[in-house]
C-alpha cells in the first residue's frame, strides 16, 4: 500500500512513517495541508494517514476539500482529542476511520490493510487467486499450500496484482505504488521483479498485455 502520511510533528511523523514502512507500507509524509493537497493533485494513494489539528490548514479542511471534487481515497483521522462528539463530527465530515493519539503502530497498520480491503472490495483478510494465496499482514505468500519465499518488491507487487486481480497494472502505475519521494529506481526494476516473481511462482501466473501492463492469469482463478 502507498500511504500519504500528513503530520507537522517531526518526531511522530519520523516515527510513523518508519512504522508503517517496516509494516511493508510505501509512505510519502508531508507537513502541512497545503502540502497533502499538493501531493494528492500529483500522486494516487491507497489511504491518507491525516492530523486532525495541522496548522494552517487543517485536517478537516483537507479531507472536505477531497470529498467534495469527488476523491475517494480511504482517510485515517489521527487526532488528540478523544471526545466522542469529535469522532462523530470526523467521520460524518467523509473520514472512514479514527486514532486517537499516542498511536499503536501494529494497531494503526491494520487499521490501513483493512480500509485497504474495503477499498478494493476484498472481505477476505488473505487474498487469494486460485491456489495461490497472500497474506498482507504476516506478508506470507504460498501456493499450492506450499510456502513461496519472495524478496520485498515481488511480494509487493504480487499483493498489487492480487488486490484487483482482474485488473490490469502498468509498470507507471506499479512504480507508483511500490516507490516513495527520492528512492533511485532503474528503469526496468518492475520487469525485473516480474521475472523474479514468475521463477518462484511459475511462468504462467502472471500475464502480460502488451502496451497494457501485468495481470494474473485468469485460467488460475480456479485452478
Amino acid at each position: 500500500m502507498r500511504i500519504l502520511l500528513v503530520e507537522d510533528d517531526s518526531l511522530l511523523g519520523n516515527g510513523l512513517q518508519q512504522g508503517l514502512r517496516q509494516s511493508g507500507m510505501t509512505v510519502d509524509w508531508v507537513a502541512s495541508g497545503e502540502h497533502a493537497m499538493t501531493a494528492l493533485a500529483t500522486h494516487r494513494y491507497d489511504a491518507i494517514v491525516l492530523d486532525r489539528q495541522l496548522p494552517g490548514m487543517p485536517g478537516e479542511a483537507v479531507l472536505t476539500a477531497l470529498r467534495q471534487r469527488g476523491d475517494a481515497t480511504p482517510v485515517l483521522f489521527l487526532t488528540a482529542r478523544d471526545a466522542i462528539e469529535d469522532r462523530v463530527a470526523g467521520l460524518d465530515a467523509g473520514a472512514d476511520d479514527y486514532l486517537i493519539k499516542p498511536v499503536d503502530m501494529a494497531e494503526l497498520a491494520a487499521r490501513l490493510r483493512a480500509m485497504g480491503r474495503r477499498a478494493a472490495g476484498q472481505a477476505a483478510p488473505v487474498f487469494r487467486w486460485g491456489a495461490l494465496s497472500l497474506d498482507p499482514a504476516s506478508r506470507t505468500v504460498t501456493c499450492h499450500g506450499q510456502p513461496v519465499t519472495l524478496a520485498v518488491r515481488e511480494f509487493d507487487i504480487l499483493a498489487r496484482l492480487m488486490r484487483s486481480p482482474q485488473r490490469p497494472q502498468s509498470q507507471a502505475q506499479l512504480t507508483e505504488a511500490l516507490y516513495d519521494w527520492g528512492q533511485d529506481i532503474a528503469s526496468n526494476a518492475v520487469e525485473v521483479h516480474v521475472h523474479h516473481l514468475r521463477r518462484k511462482l511459475g511462468a504462467d501466473w502472471i500475464v502480460t498485455i502488451r502496451g497494457v501492463g501485468y495481470v494474473l492469469n485468469p485460467a488460475k482463478a480456479t485452478a
